[in-house]
């Protein structure tokens, strides 16, 4: 048998043999081409309870949810032993999943973080999203990039022990992984199994402008989640301000970006986030200005016009 027919029957054949224990979640994470698994953001579902959560996630056609966890979140740190479960179980007795959290995580030092990523890794939750990290006056910029590596690699080890993958959110603005370089220096030294990146191309264009194809190019190695909204720069009070607009209605290239995380080979989960006048939801609150159904008529909108631009890039 030559060589390569031999390599591709063995590896179909490992490839059917049933995998006992935990499964690598960065690697169940890939998906077809065909469909984005589309996560709705929670923070916007703040005027809901859990399981209203969870029922509207799977009416709107969402794959599940992308819940809070950090203060003012559908879940509180002080209270996660009892409301995560409480939150998850809710979630999926009403039909949906929810396989990734928001979190307010900085450090293992800290025990209500360590309380929160316990309670996720018993209830097989798969990923999360840390607190962003600040820079101070007391100290420069390779100082604090160093400590916070320092901290990521930390919390990739326990990760490792409980079967859970964090991620670092690229973000617009003057806290750390505004630049896609700050970003891959805190990911230097952790195991990239247990710790990546959740890419926001919304603030990557923010930020990298014409140059955030190079961002990609450096990060997408360790991409394990994106975000997905829209933007268009425009005066607010006399400033020039990214706004936040529907999905299609702004200046990210989603056909450019989707071409290139295709020739990745990616497609990770999708949290997608809704920043723009939702009466409040857009904000998190737990009371809003307008109707329900403006807000699950814009998510459903923003749904279906991803899925498109997706199958169409």
């Amino acid at each position: 048998m030559p060589r390569r027919d031999f390599v591709k029957l063995t590896t179909l054949s490992a490839a059917s043999i049933p995998i006992l224990g935990f499964t690598n979640p960065v690697k169940a994470a890939v998906q077809s081409e065909d469909k984005l698994s589309i996560n709705i953001f929670s923070k916007h579902l703040q005027f809901l309870d859990y399981n209203e959560t969870g029922a509207m996630a799977k009416e709107m056609g969402f794959d599940g949810v992308d819940l809070t966890v950090r203060p003012g979140g559908h879940v509180i740190p002080e209270q996660v032993k009892q409301d995560l479960p409480a939150a998850i179980n809710a979630i999926r007795q009403a039909g949906s999943k929810c396989n990734m959290i928001t979190t307010s995580i900085e450090s293992v030092d800290n025990p209500l973080d360590v309380d929160i990523l316990n309670s996720a890794s018993q209830m097989g939750i798969k990923f999360y999203r840390t607190n962003w990290f600040k820079y101070t006056t007391d100290e420069n910029m390779k100082a604090s990039l160093l400590k916070y590596q320092e901290e990521i690699k930390k919390l990739g080890d326990l990760n490792k022990k409980l079967e859970l993958v964090g991620c670092y959110q690229n973000h617009a603005g003057t806290h750390v992984g505004a630049s896609f370089w700050e970003v891959k220096k805190l990911l230097e030294t952790v195991d990239p199994d247990y710790f990546g990146t959740q890419y926001d191309i919304r603030h990557a264009m923010v930020e990298g402008g014409y140059s955030w194809e190079n961002g990609l190019k450096l990060l997408h190695p360790n991409i394990k989640v994106i975000v997905l909204k829209d933007y268009k720069w425009g005066r607010v009070n006399g400033k020039w301000e990214a706004i936040n607009v529907p999905i299609g209605e702004g200046m990210v290239d989603f056909d450019g970006y989707f071409k290139l995380l295709k020739s990745y080979k990616l497609n990770p989960p999708v949290s997608l986030h809704l920043e723009y006048d939702l009466g409040g939801a857009e904000k998190g609150n737990t009371e809003i200005s307008v109707d329900k159904k403006v807000v699950f008529d814009a998510m459903k909108k923003d749904l279906k016009t991803l899925q498109n631009l997706w199958n169409n890039a």
